[in-house]
């Protein structure tokens, strides 16, 4: 019989990491982050789409993209200027929000009853 005072052995690293996988596991498991990545790959789909056309504000549809995906993105378009680095900015970006996004769902889902592990 276990009893509330017995000891726990101390989390290894491989632990610390298989933990870590689950977490992110679980939150793109989540039917929000999956959402808000596919409106993200929508987004930049439109964007191309739109900047091949000869229209006058055909050079503005990557910003909607970009700003979809804030902060993270913003922060890795200040790296090489290269048209490449906008798919890489919006893409972690959007994974990155996706990961928060399903974190919050799943913590918001579990509630506040106290009953959630502490860390």
């Amino acid at each position: 019989m276990s009893t509330a005072h017995e000891e726990r052995a101390p989390m290894t690293d491989s632990d610390a990491t298989r933990t870590a996988l689950g977490t992110v596991r679980d939150a793109f498991r989540s039917v929000l982050a999956r959402g808000y990545l596919a409106v993200c790959a929508a987004l930049v789909i439109w964007a191309v789409v739109v900047s091949s056309g000869d229209q006058p504000d055909a050079s503005m549809a990557g910003v909607i993209p970009l700003f979809a995906t804030a902060p993270v993105s913003l922060i890795v378009l200040v790296l090489p200027d290269h048209v490449s680095m906008l798919f890489v900015a919006v893409g972690l970006g959007a994974l990155v929000n996706a990961l928060i996004i399903g974190w919050c769902a799943r913590t918001l889902r579990r509630g506040s009853g106290g009953s959630a592990p502490m860390a």
